[in-house]
């Protein structure tokens, strides 16, 4: 069978909302995200889950705990899942940042991977700690299904980790809506990806539209 990950981002928040970079705590899902999270568990409730490891960040937590109530599976908290730190930029809307911070802000859209938001983190060392979670699990599970819940640069960086894209790039290569389930199988030649941003468990007027990689999705 094989091992095979599965994740998810969080679903919808006032932040995702207004495009504003966010990557604290104690933020709530909004009315949409709640049931965002209600129709995911519906449809992934009756997956045989091996473990499911979750960003320790509110909206992380509440987008999978109704899958948890469903199912009555145990969740794991990994730090390493949280979201790509923004430092002084947090809250701030693209525009506000390239006033506010032009240079590291410019710096930061060449190249993500070395330049890190001012005060914030680059995103090589997100793959970093992101990757040592991809390997406890490989070490855990020899097969089966683990799900992995966070946020949208950290899922865009592992991806690229797992896939051998520069991981300067994952804001050029990779969309993430909110909601969004990613099915990664664990090959014996490497990563294969079966699914990619798939939200068909959410009814068409939850979905979020594709766009490039200043809005939200």
């Amino acid at each position: 069978m094989g091992l095979t990950l599965y994740l998810l981002r969080n679903a919808e928040t006032y932040f995702c909302n207004t495009g504003r970079y966010c990557s604290r705590d104690g933020v709530p899902l909004t009315e949409r995200g709640q049931q965002m999270a209600e129709y995911f568990a519906k449809a992934y409730r009756h997956v045989d889950w091996k473990a499911i490891l979750c960003s320790p960040l509110n909206h992380a937590m509440a987008t999978v705990k109704p899958l948890c109530d469903a199912g009555g599976f145990p969740l794991e908290y990994r730090p390493q899942l949280r979201e790509l730190a923004f430092g002084a930029w947090e809250g701030l809307s693209p525009e506000e940042v390239r006033q506010n911070f032009h240079d590291d802000y410019t710096r930061w859209l060449a190249d993500p991977a070395w330049n890190a938001p001012t005060q914030g983190e680059k995103a090589i060392r997100v793959a970093r700690r992101s990757a040592a979670v991809l390997e406890e699990v490989e070490e855990r599970f020899p097969d089966g299904n683990v799900l992995l819940v966070s946020h949208k640069a950290t899922l865009r960086i592992m991806l690229c980790g797992l896939l051998g894209v520069d991981v300067g790039r994952y804001r050029d290569r990779l969309a993430m809506p909110v909601t969004a389930i990613t099915r990664v199988d664990l090959m014996a030649y490497g990563p294969f990806v079966r699914v990619f941003n798939d939200c068909s468990h959410l009814p068409v007027e939850l979905r979020r539209p594709w766009a490039g990689n200043g809005s939200d999705d």
